[in-house]
C-alpha cells in the first residue's frame, strides 16, 4: 500500500522508511520541501499522492524549548495533526500518529504503569501540545491509530545515549551526574518502526501504548549503554532537584502496551535486549559519529 510519512528525516521517520519500504510504497516528506503546517499544501499534496496511510512522525520534541516557544509547539504538535486528520478523513486514509508519555504527570507510584484508559495530566507545554494533537485526531472523524511512546533513541538524530557517548569519549575521567529518580522504558526507534508496521498492516484503530517492555532509570540506562559500548565512563546518580530544567518531566513514564497485547499486535521487546541489539548493530557507526562531532569546534553537550 502507499504510505506517506511526514517528518521523514527524523529519528523515527528514517527508521520507518527503512522498515516499511520492504513491502510498501513510501512517499517521504519533511521540511523544507513539505510544510505540514500549511493547510493548502497538505490538501494539495495528499490529493496528488492519495496515500492509503498517513504516518505522522513530525513533532517539535525539544521539550525545554517548547516552554519558551509555546505557539510553535502547539502549531507543530496539535495543529499539524488536526490538518492531517482532516485530510485523512476526506481521502479515507488511515492516519497513524505518534504521541508521548508526557501526556501523563508521572505521579503514579513506581513500578505501576500507565494504561491507555488513564486520564492524561501533562506537566509541560510539550505534553499539553501533544495531548491537544491526540484530541484533534480523535475528534476528526478520520480512521486513526495513536501510538504513545517514550524515551526514544536510535541510530539517527540526537538522543540521550548518543549525548552520553560524546561526553564519555570527550572526558572519560570526569564523573557525570545522571538522574536516577525518573523511570521509563527506553524504546529503540527501529523496534517502534516495526510496531508501527504491525499496526498499519492490521489496519488497527484506536489509542495504543507502544514502548519497550520493562523499565529502568536514566542513570541505569546510561550505565548499561556505555558498558555495552565498552567505553570508559564515570557516572554518579543524582536527583531531579539536582538537575533543574525549564520543563517538568514525569517521574514515572512507564507505559503498559495493554491494547497492543489484547489485539495480538505487540512486537515490543525488553528494553535491555533491544539495547544490546542496537549496540551490536551500530557500535562502530556511533563511535565514529561521536568522534567526528567532538572534532568540530565549539562542541557542547549535557546529560538529561
Amino acid at each position: 500500500m502507499k504510505i506517506l510519512i511526514t517528518g521523514a528525516r527524523g529519528q523515527l521517520g528514517r527508521d520507518c522508511q527503512a522498515v516499511l519500504a520492504a513491502a510498501h510504497e513510501i512517499v517521504a516528506t519533511d521540511l523544507p520541501e513539505f510544510d505540514a503546517s500549511d493547510a493548502a499544501q497538505i490538501r494539495d499534496h495528499l490529493a496528488a499522492v492519495r496515500p492509503a496511510v498517513i504516518l505522522n512522525c513530525a513533532a517539535f520534541t525539544r521539550v525545554d524549548d517548547c516552554e519558551a516557544q509555546r505557539a510553535l509547539a502547539f502549531q507543530v504538535n496539535a495543529e499539524v495533526p488536526r490538518l492531517l486528520a482532516a485530510a485523512a478523513r476526506v481521502l479515507g486514509a488511515h492516519l497513524v500518529h505518534i504521541s508521548t508519555d508526557y501526556v501523563f504527570d508521572g505521579a503514579r507510584p513506581v513500578p505501576q504503569a500507565y494504561v491507555e484508559s488513564d486520564a492524561p495530566r501533562p506537566l509541560s507545554v510539550y505534553g499539553a501540545s501533544k495531548l491537544a494533537g491526540e484530541k484533534a485526531v480523535c475528534a476528526s472523524g478520520a480512521r486513526y491509530a495513536i501510538l504513545r511512546t517514550a524515551w526514544l533513541y536510535g541510530r539517527h538524530g540526537g538522543n540521550f545515549p548518543k549525548t552520553m557517548l560524546r561526553l564519555a569519549l570527550a572526558q572519560p575521567e570526569e564523573t557525570r551526574r545522571v538522574i536516577a529518580e525518573q523511570h521509563g522504558s527506553p524504546t529503540w526507534s527501529w523496534r517502534l518502526a516495526e510496531q508501527i508496521r504491525a499496526v498499519i498492516e492490521a489496519r488497527a484503530e484506536g489509542l495504543f501504548h507502544a514502548t519497550a517492555e520493562g523499565h529502568t532509570t536514566w542513570f541505569d540506562f546510561a550505565s548499561a549503554f556505555l558498558t555495552a559500548m565498552d567505553v570508559p565512563h564515570q557516572l554518579a546518580p543524582c536527583g531531579v532537584a539536582d538537575y533543574p530544567t525549564p520543563a517538568r518531566r514525569p517521574v514515572n513514564a512507564i507505559l503498559e502496551n495493554g491494547r497492543l497485547k489484547a489485539a495480538g499486535l505487540n512486537v515490543m521487546r525488553p528494553w535491555d535486549a533491544d539495547l544490546a541489539d542496537f549496540v551490536a548493530r551500530h557500535r562502530d557507526e556511533l563511535i565514529a559519529e561521536a568522534r567526528a562531532a567532538l572534532s568540530r569546534p565549539a562542541h557542547t553537550g549535557r546529560a538529561s
